[in-house]
């Protein structure tokens, strides 16, 4: 009897762990790297890029995933700091096996997680880093978002065929590859529209004075004032600017988007701002209005820039994947379903938010949106090639 008692106790212990490792077990999922700026100088840009990549890996999970397999992400915040980027990269490429990655979001943290990768082949999509050198380093590693020369270069056009400006001047920071980029090619593309630029100031990323700089250009009158930086620092030089007595119109770059977030900023310093982006949240489309009601309703907030362009970068990821899926690939961390994943992204054709995108040379071509700032609110401009 007490052998019999002790069987049964046995079938039950062997029946209830089967059940409770059952419970346990996890469910397959296709394993995604994010990298973005979480903390630091340019947490509003890693924020709103983030919530944007989460919104459609949300969305596109409940409409059912790969397969029925989900997307799972895995985050790491890279401070806007190169080597915090490079270290993310490592730890998602050799300890959590990803089969992609998304991001990181500023130029110069990209450059290294770009170069790293193309040694392993993994597929990558920044949504944001502007910078062209980006997608040099292999045909593995792509952008969301229109490159530096092609923004910079809009602006100058801009500024000489609609704003009627014969004269600018410049004011970059010479330390950082993004403002120096745009810089250069908002310079060629003045030259060849026939606009003057009649001084450039530079300064460095710990800077916060430039009244020496804005003295010498407010002395010089020009038309336009081109501040190719981020809103932080777009905002800093705009105030002392005006505090100088220049009375040009200004004119930014995508960076600048994010200025009117500023808590207790002085909205009236940037009064006829325009600036350079990748779309309007007030687009009348179906696309934009639906992202930007599904985005409001999530977060709270209207999504900027960042936001569109990291959920854009989802949506092209993830539509490569399906392809590659569906042809019969395993996804996963394996050399095979780089490649399929990297293939299947360079044959990309798709209507996105921020504009129907297709690749060449790993680059989408799309319009620059026209952005102006009045009355402290963003305004449509136009669209610009």
């Amino acid at each position: 009897m007490r052998r019999i008692s002790a069987l049964v106790l046995v079938l039950v212990f062997c029946i209830g762990g089967t059940a409770l490792a059952a419970a346990n077990a996890k469910e397959p999922v296709i394993k995604i790297g994010v990298i973005a700026p979480l903390t630091g100088g340019v947490a509003v840009y890693g924020t709103a890029a983030k919530n944007g990549t989460e919104l459609y890996t949300k969305m596109f999970n409940a409409a059912g995933g790969i397969g029925g397999t989900k997307i799972e992400l895995v985050v790491y915040d890279d401070k806007g700091d190169p080597t915090e980027a490079l270290n993310a990269y490592n730890k998602l490429v050799n300890a959590d096996q990803v089969a992609a990655i998304i991001g990181p979001v500023t130029s110069a943290p990209t450059f290294g997680v770009a170069e790293a990768s193309a040694a392993d082949n993994i597929p990558g999509i920044t949504g944001t880093a502007t910078h062209p050198d980006v997608t040099s380093y292999g045909k593995h590693f792509f952008r969301a978002c229109f490159e530096d020369p092609f923004q910079g270069g809009t602006m100058a056009k801009f500024a000489f065929n609609k704003l009627n400006a014969k004269t600018a001047a410049v004011i970059y920071n010479v330390s950082d590859a993004y403002s120096t980029g745009l810089y250069n090619a908002f310079a060629v593309s003045a030259a060849e529209a026939g606009l003057k630029i009649v001084g450039a100031e530079s300064y460095t990323t710990d800077d916060v004075d430039f009244n020496a700089q804005l003295t010498r250009i407010a002395g010089l009158a020009p038309d336009v004032l081109f501040m190719p930086d981020y809103y932080n620092r777009v905002y800093l030089i705009s105030s002392q600017a005006r505090k100088a007595g220049i009375k040009s119109t200004f004119l930014g770059a995508d960076g600048t988007d994010g200025v009117l977030e500023i808590e207790g900023a002085d909205y009236s310093v940037f009064e006829g701002l325009y600036f350079a982006n990748h779309y309007f949240s007030d687009d009348p489309s179906k696309l934009v209005r639906d992202f930007r009601k599904n985005y409001e309703a999530e977060y709270g907030t209207t999504p900027n820039s960042f936001a569109s362009l990291g959920y854009d970068s989802a949506l092209i990821l993830y539509d490569a994947i399906a392809r590659a899926a569906a042809d019969g690939v395993e996804i996963g961390a394996n050399a095979k379903s780089y490649q399929a994943i990297i293939d299947k992204m360079t044959a990309t054709d798709l209507d996105c938010v921020t504009g129907h995108i297709v690749f060449k040379d790993n680059n989408p071509i799309k319009d620059v949106a026209i952005i102006k700032i009045q009355g402290g609110k963003y305004g449509f401009e136009g669209k610009y090639k």
